[in-house]
């Protein structure tokens, strides 16, 4: 096993420069993205491994369980290592499994914020996402409060999850905008006009769901041609494009098993030629 997450550079969140390969946090639950893991031991070694190896940008969620993988990243870290941004996210509630409800309510953001600080054990949240913007709240409110929040001192950075250009900008001018989170990778790449603007404002791009599954995975496939030539896996091949696509992109994927996290970091180590990049991208 080789990686080398200082070949993947970094950016800066706040006052904290991290690796631009991260990890997400949110597989660290059961299914359906509720209630606890089959294996907590095996989720507190995959954090503890990851920070091992590297990492230091972890993000997460209060809704992922829901605080069960706010509470296993505690359980497994703190004390937390210097250096180490670990960043989480408001906005939904969680009545069952799979089933999510937007609610941007001041208030309830307030909340949110409190209960993660408890749950983290910190008494600053380096990164604040919010998960979705809530349509039946005023946008200004929603962000006004975490600006509140980041003024007080309990939040250090702003970020958002799932939004347009046009969003995104309205967001900009309540409230300096350091990340922003959409769903992106080989197979998906509706938000290509987010992410170029993101890399024109110096905004990092955390594109979830990062490694390409499915057709692109398949036997015959632009991925598994490109995989055999490197001589890595399909999974290595998506993150290392990705790495590739930006400077601001941070790719963060997650798994419950130490075996696949070590395959998901060695994504690090693969290099693609311009011409490889270009077989991928247009696939």
């Amino acid at each position: 096993m080789s990686i080398s997450l200082p070949s993947t550079g970094t950016f800066t969140i706040g006052d904290k420069s991290v690796h631009r390969l991260g990890f997400g946090a949110m597989s660290l639950t059961g299914p359906g993205v509720w209630g606890p893991p089959r294996d907590r031991g095996e989720a507190v070694r995959v954090l503890r491994r990851a920070v091992e190896l590297g990492v230091d940008f972890i993000d997460t969620a209060d809704s992922y369980g829901p605080y069960v993988s706010e509470e296993i990243i505690r359980e497994a870290l703190r004390p937390y290592p210097e250096g180490l941004l670990v960043a989480t996210k408001a906005g939904f509630v969680r009545t069952g499994p799979g089933q999510w409800h937007v609610v941007g309510r001041p208030a309830y953001l307030r909340q949110e914020v409190e209960m993660s600080l408890r749950r983290l054990g910190v008494e600053r949240l380096d990164l604040l996402q919010l998960h979705r913007i809530d349509p039946e709240v005023p946008l200004e409110d929603q962000l006004g409060e975490l600006r509140a929040l980041r003024d007080e001192g309990k939040i250090g950075s702003v970020g958002l999850s799932e939004v347009t250009v046009e969003e995104l900008e309205r967001a900009r001018r309540v409230v300096e905008i350091v990340t922003v989170q959409n769903r992106y990778n080989l197979t998906l790449r509706t938000s290509e006009d987010v992410l170029r603007h993101c890399e024109e404002e110096g905004i990092g791009f955390i594109p979830y769901s990062p490694i390409a599954k499915g057709a692109l995975a398949a036997p015959g496939s632009p991925v598994e041609h490109v995989a055999k030539a490197v001589g890595a896996t399909p999974a290595q091949v998506s993150l290392a494009w990705l790495l590739a696509r930006s400077p601001v992109v941070m790719p963060i994927p997650g798994t419950s098993s130490v075996a696949h996290l070590e395959e998901n970091l060695g994504a690090s180590t693969v290099s693609l030629t311009a011409g490889q990049l270009e077989e991928l991208s247009g696939s």
